[in-house]
């Protein structure tokens, strides 16, 4: 793997594996907000 492509994180390794777990974060957040904004109002 070339320097440039290492992320220095011990489970993601690849930036695009960064990327994609930021984004699978977010649309978790997203899920949770709808989910218990839909159970509270």
């Amino acid at each position: 793997m070339d320097a440039d492509e290492r992320t220095g994180l011990p489970g993601l390794r690849t930036w695009s594996g960064v990327y994609l777990f930021v984004f699978g974060c977010f649309v978790l957040w997203v899920v949770l907000l709808l989910a218990l904004t839909a159970s509270y109002s």
